[in-house]
């Protein structure tokens, strides 16, 4: 049963806002609430991956640049009334987090507009250096860049009363929860749209796309701009969520790699995939955290990615979509 655009955000809508909900009344541990900010974190990073890579075609190493500039523009913000109070006896109220998350998302949404307008005309491997190129840049410019920090990091201290009542880390949940909602719902509706056709085609054969009259370019700086502005989105919470931001944190290998790692193993080629991807990997992660060290989660991506390279090409929907081919 196909189910239309409108009808899916009603539905996504419900199912996080039940799961909120739900979640507040019933658990009261709160790491919980730590574990689980984590995994949905990574549905948004891998679904907004999965707008660039998966749909376009083109492999972005450069996740953690967009996800720092997010964090680091949050804690600009929360620097922002003590600065001008201090420079020019101005007062000014605290910025509220979903204003963070906005200017996070606006900052790395503009970041990816001129990345990929710099770097996408190059392709496949070329673009996929580019980007991890484009990283180590943003990185310097942090770890060099005194106001917030420079490499010796920030401290964030949390507000003392979450505007949702509860813990702070249970607002933090809140609002990772409707992130996650509202990326996989505009993956979902580019996938059925004629724009998601034509990044598909990108995909599928670029010089034959634009050769038919595709705006390849245009496409492609949309699909930059909407991943990398969901991917400071998913980064601006970070300094409330650590208290502690500095470059090694916010640039974290852990990022890059599961953001690829998760659509490949779920599958790229549809919405659903990086959903199921991230909590497959990002669960078995935090398990692995509790029980045995963190250590292992970069060696449990490695293996599981080789495993469904080889195996599964196509990911865990690849491999339910040919096995109800076999039942039909």
């Amino acid at each position: 049963m196909r189910v239309s655009n409108s009808l899916f955000w009603v539905l996504i809508v419900a199912v996080g806002t039940v799961f909120v909900v739900a979640s507040r009344l019933t658990i009261t541990n709160e790491y919980f609430y730590f574990a689980g900010y984590v995994v949905l974190e990574y549905i948004v990073l891998s679904t907004a991956w999965n707008i660039l890579g998966g749909y376009t075609g083109y492999t972005n190493f450069g996740t953690g640049a967009f996800f720092a500039a997010g964090a680091y523009s949050a804690a600009v913000l929360h620097k922002l009334p003590a600065t001008l109070h201090k420079t020019f006896d101005i007062t000014m109220a605290p910025v509220p987090l979903p204003v963070m998350i906005v200017a996070g998302g606006l900052v790395s949404g503009l970041m990816g507009l001129g990345t990929g307008y710099l770097t996408l005309r190059l392709r496949g491997v070329f673009f996929a250096i580019a980007t991890l190129a484009f990283t180590i840049v943003v990185q310097t410019l942090i770890v060099n860049w005194d106001y917030v920090g420079g490499s010796r990091g920030i401290y964030i201290i949390r507000p003392a009363n979450a505007p949702l009542g509860g813990g702070y880390i249970q607002y933090l949940f809140s609002l990772m929860t409707l992130l996650a909602v509202v990326s996989v719902g505009i993956a979902r509706t580019i996938e059925r749209s004629r724009f998601g056709l034509g990044l598909n085609s990108i995909r599928d054969d670029e010089l034959a796309a634009e050769a038919s009259g595709v705006p390849t370019l245009r496409m492609k700086l949309i699909s930059t701009a909407l991943s990398g502005a969901l991917m400071g989105m998913a980064g601006a919470p970070l300094p409330y969520y650590v208290t502690y931001l500095d470059p090694a944190s916010s640039f974290n290998l852990a990022y890059a790699v599961n953001s690829v790692a998760m659509p490949v193993i779920g599958g790229m080629q549809s919405w659903i995939g990086p959903v199921i991807g991230s909590i497959l990997l990002g669960t078995i992660q935090q398990l692995a955290t509790v029980t045995i060290s963190s250590a292992l989660n970069l060696l449990i991506v490695g293996v599981l990615l080789i495993l469904f390279v080889v195996i599964a090409p196509n990911g865990i929907v690849g491999l339910v979509q040919a096995w109800r081919r076999r039942e039909a």
